[in-house]
């Protein structure tokens, strides 16, 4: 992304929102006339958090599906879902994910598109580590501990999203839910294997 928090683009953008509200705002009220500097910061957010959601897409697909038949072999938590369930949610998770980080990188107050930018990829990466411990090193508790922490910074995402476009954070709120499901259920695995 080459731009850290302190650098001009990223002060001018804040300047904006402080002085006249979110990207939202400013757009309803002076035309959409963000500087190409500030929308160019915007559109390469919105690339990035794009990516990072493909690179979770790809990555877990690959990790889960690797560890399918030691996974089979575990005994499995009384609440966990049918396995057509993760077929569906999945999809849809990653989805309003990316549209979500449009929205916020589009719309968003600069410290939200960093919120959300931060949070996602702690919450990613720490997704991704849940992927490769649980399913590939066979390690439920390290992964569990994962997960929970993919959880819990899947909180700010969420709220990013909300306070960028309230249909964003609305649109989360099911991935937000999972998420938290999905970490019971690797306490689960943990606990009975």
């Amino acid at each position: 992304m080459g731009h850290a928090v302190g650098t001009p683009i990223v002060r001018k953008i804040a300047a904006l929102d402080a002085a006249h509200g979110s990207a939202a705002g400013r757009a309803e009220r002076y035309g959409r006339r963000d500087s190409g500097k500030i929308r160019c910061v915007r559109i390469v957010a919105s690339v990035a958090s794009t990516l990072i959601v493909l690179l979770y897409a790809a990555g877990s697909g690959l990790w889960v599906s690797s560890g399918d038949a030691w996974y089979r072999s575990l005994q499995r938590p009384p609440w966990q879902p049918p396995d057509f369930v993760f077929g569906l949610i999945w999809p849809y998770n990653f989805a309003v994910l990316i549209a979500a980080g449009i929205a916020v990188a589009l719309t968003g107050s600069a410290a939200g598109v960093w919120v959300w930018l931060g949070s996602l990829c702690v919450s990613v990466i720490a997704a991704l580590s849940w992927a490769w411990l649980f399913y590939l090193a066979n390690q439920p508790w390290p992964a569990a501990v994962a997960l929970t922490v993919a959880a819990v910074t899947t909180i700010p995402v969420v709220v990013s999203a909300w306070r960028a476009q309230t249909w964003a954070g609305v649109l989360l709120l099911p991935y937000l839910v999972w998420i938290f499901v999905a970490t019971s259920l690797a306490y689960g695995y943990a606990i009975r294997n």
